[in-house]
């Protein structure tokens, strides 16, 4: 595994290509041996403190992060990443590095939450609340069509997508109904997937990458660990308004623990909030507060709860959200306490 603060293997292979550039260029002049030849630059000095904790967690062989290889992961703040790595695995020959593109299911939901906010100068409505709390009643939601031609407004109208549950409004009910509703209210319904994707880059930024394989707001999203890494940055920053909405109108989400709940598909035994299109992890055992929106391929990303640092967790795994979490959540407190977890 390597560590460097943004993708290890091009500074590895740069290095050993300038030395042999080096000395084939010695050799040709006729002075092989010059004392005059500049050697290599040396590799980049392993991480130090939070960052050497991070990266034995995120290597451990005993913690929940030897279930999900193999993954990439960074940490970084407003100015960019800080530390990062890529963890193999001996019984899959996958790689994930910072350029890697994947479905990153419900992470996608993060995206929409902050496009909209940026949109209204975060000014939500009651409604706009009511809908990105996962409240709003839509909830029978199944999945757009993989048609690159398909509308936001026709994934609506598709089965019972558009079903409106008077019984589940006012409860937080997880699925993609609710924003895909919004989204075909507030103009975004003749949108497909090439449309949508240019919409959304409009207000969080052309300088990142993402496509939509199908016109869904909640989960539609293929991109990199770098360019969802470019988004919270700017979030952390401030540069987008999501920064002074990060937790705010949370609302409960565990049936178990409350009644205004319908369902959740939080890790069993823990009862998180959910904010405007992200969670707050902040579960009165476990919780650290960060706020975060994994999604079912197990795309984790992150902002901790002092909006100071980031990070990510990337891979993709079918139904890999939770082991995610598990993975992520010991990696953010190694960094934050500088011991291994």
């Amino acid at each position: 595994m390597n560590l460097v603060s943004r993708d290890p293997q091009p500074t590895r292979f740069a290095i050993h290509a300038i030395g042999v550039l080096a000395a084939l260029v010695v050799s040709g002049c006729g002075g092989g041996g010059s004392s005059d030849a500049a050697p290599p630059p040396p590799p980049p000095p392993p991480p130090t403190g939070a960052g050497a904790a991070a990266a034995a967690t995120a290597n451990s062989d005993t913690n929940a992060c030897s279930a999900v290889r193999p993954f990439y992961w960074e940490i970084g703040n407003a100015d960019g990443a800080i530390v990062a790595g890529t963890v193999l695995s001996s019984g899959d020959p996958k790689v994930y590095t910072a350029t890697t593109k994947m479905g990153i299911a419900s992470a996608s939901k993060w995206f929409y939450s902050t496009y909209f906010v940026q949109r209204t100068g975060g000014a939500l409505s009651a409604s706009d609340i009511k809908f990105f709390n996962f409240q709003s009643g839509y909830t029978s939601f199944k999945m757009c069509k993989p048609s690159p031609t398909q509308t936001v407004q026709e994934c609506v109208d598709d089965g019972t997508n558009g079903l409106y549950t008077a019984a589940d409004d006012g409860k937080f009910s997880y699925g993609g109904g609710h924003m895909e509703k919004h989204a075909s209210l507030n103009g975004l319904g003749d949108l497909n997937n090439v449309t949508l994707a240019a919409e959304i880059r409009s207000q969080v930024g052309t300088d990142i990458a993402l496509t939509y394989v199908e016109p869904q707001l909640a989960g539609g999203i293929a991109t990199t660990a770098r360019d969802y890494a470019t988004l919270l940055q700017k979030i952390v920053r401030g540069d987008l308004k999501m920064h002074d909405a990060l937790g705010t109108h949370p609302v409960c989400t565990n049936p178990a623990t409350c009644a205004n709940a319908a369902f959740t598909p939080s890790p069993p035994g823990e009862s998180w909030h959910y904010s405007i299109g992200h969670w707050v992890e902040d579960d009165p055992g476990v919780g650290d507060g960060a706020f975060s929106s994994p999604g079912a391929f197990g795309f984790y990303p992150w902002i901790d709860r002092t909006k100071t640092n980031y990070g990510v967790l990337a891979r993709y795994d079918l139904g890999g959200a939770i082991p995610s979490v598990y993975c992520g959540r010991l990696i953010r407190k190694a960094y934050a306490t500088s011991t291994p977890q």
